[in-house]
């Protein structure tokens, strides 16, 4: 499973009509959607698709056709993210009608083609499980830690500085194995 760390777009058109399709981390759907309403005030549809994990690590999936005939267009959108095994993300289609009907067959497949096209310019991030984990230090032994966490590309979620420092840190199974045979005496998982 993969997912996009930011916003990707690409126009795709077909027989005159325009579909321009911005891929994007689902956490910005609300934002993005409405500032595409707000720089599209002409276009007819705002064909939505998303798929993220839930706090079970289930998958939770919709979608809407925005006024297109049902099913020609959200479906297809959230059929081409599930196939690609695309999580966390979204994409919003806007369509400028260009005067000629597609049919339901030729909607199918523009929204799915233009969904396809952005996919092929985005830059995706394997997505893994991670695992919060608390490390606890003297303040001598701060730098040194971050240095370590730095090297081990962990991300560090938030510092809590009174007697000891405390780090809350980010990571997965794997790398959490790894840095406990790397950490000093001096340092401690709660």
């Amino acid at each position: 499973m993969k997912f996009v760390q930011k916003e990707f777009s690409h126009i795709y058109e077909e027989k005159k009509s325009k579909f321009i399709a911005y891929l994007i981390p689902f956490e910005l759907f609300d934002t993005v959607m409405k500032r595409v309403k707000t720089e599209h005030p002409k276009a007819r549809h705002f064909v939505y698709a998303y798929r993220y994990l839930n706090e079970f690590d289930q998958i939770v999936e919709n979608s809407s056709d925005d006024g297109e005939p049902k099913g020609t267009s959200g479906k297809p959108c959230l059929s081409v993210l599930a196939g690609q095994e695309i999580i966390n993300s979204a994409v919003i289609v806007v369509r400028y009608f260009g005067g000629v009907k597609l049919g339901t067959g030729g909607l199918v497949r523009a929204y799915g083609e233009s969904v396809n096209e952005v996919i092929k310019i985005s830059e995706f991030k394997a997505y893994q499980k991670l695992i919060s984990k608390i490390l606890e230090c003297e303040y001598t032994d701060l730098s040194q830690l971050e240095y370590l966490l730095n090297q081990e590309e962990i991300t560090i979620k938030s510092k809590d500085f009174s007697t000891k420092v405390s780090l809350e840190i980010e990571l997965t199974a794997e790398q959490c194995h790894a840095l406990e045979a790397k950490l000093s005496r001096n340092i401690k998982t709660v």
